[in-house]
């Protein structure tokens, strides 16, 4: 789990071939701030490993995946997407980087417009990276119907308003909306934290499906250590901005090096133990 790499055998990463999605030696200072939020970040996101970044609040995970996003440059270091550096200014490279990659963001209740009907809501990336007709966000294309289908929703979603949802169905809209494209990867922040717990358990089961259907690799900020366990091949610790601790979420989160880690683990709730019977 060292983020040192070694020589020596070829680790389960390597084996899942090169990264779709990298940062090398990233760090990123906020205009105007003094201190850096993150100090030399590096990790590849690979096919078929999704991989989770987790921490407390303030760590700069939240940053780190707007860099990954390419929604904004990072200070210093490299994002790179197929193996090639991310220029923000290349709208050609950019085009296929943004049909590529999409997020799925915390909140369903302010990510969606209230004012535009479901068709509309997830049809809006096939119109923005010019794959449709723009003007065209009330027509009925094919590939929204298979896109609300695939995370669950009835075909009569489309002609709704977001608000006639409840809030884990609002946020199979946004994933919808996420993978109408056909994208390779997904970038999510906290996707299910504002979902109560059953709800929760619903959303990560349609991710994993969406995950092993698709193709999908995923990316993911969580707090839900239980999340991470059930969805992520691979774990990534940021403390004050800088990875502690890397490696395969099942060493990561039963066998943790650091004490960072060591306490994040720990603070996980844990239900008493039954009585025994008198």
């Amino acid at each position: 789990m060292s983020t040192t790499p070694l020589a020596g055998p070829a680790t389960s990463d390597e084996a899942a071939g090169s990264p779709l999605l990298e940062a090398r030696e990233v760090g990123f200072t906020y205009r105007g701030a003094g201190s850096p939020v993150l100090h030399d970040i590096s990790l590849a996101l690979r096919p078929g490993r999704s991989l989770a970044l987790v921490g407390e609040s303030g760590t700069g995970k939240t940053t780190l995946l707007r860099l990954l996003l390419g929604l904004t440059a990072p200070t210093s270091g490299r994002i790179l997407f197929d193996g090639e550096p991310l220029a923000l200014g290349d709208r050609t490279r950019m085009r296929t980087f943004r049909r590529s990659v999409q997020p799925v963001f915390q909140d369903p209740y302010s990510s969606l417009d209230p004012r535009a009907r479901v068709r509309a809501v997830v049809s809006e990336p096939l119109r923005s990276l010019g794959l449709a007709p723009a003007g065209r966000a009330g027509t009925r294309d094919p590939r929204v119907a298979a896109a609300l289908e695939s995370v669950g929703l009835p075909a009569d979603a489309a002609d709704r308003y977001p608000h006639e949802f409840s809030g884990g169905q609002r946020q199979r809209i946004a994933i919808a909306r996420a993978i109408v494209c056909d994208p390779r990867v997904l970038l999510a922040d906290e996707p299910v934290s504002a979902l109560d717990v059953t709800t929760r358990v619903r959303i990560v089961d349609l991710l994993a499906e969406l995950k092993e259907r698709r193709g999908l690799t995923i990316a993911m900020v969580s707090h839900d250590l239980s999340v991470v366990a059930a969805l992520c091949e691979h774990t990534a610790v940021l403390e004050h901005g800088r990875i502690v601790e890397q490696g395969d979420t099942g060493d990561v989160l039963s066998a943790p090096t650091h004490p960072y880690t060591r306490r994040l683990v720990g603070s996980v709730p844990r239900l008493p133990a039954p009585r025994p019977a008198s």
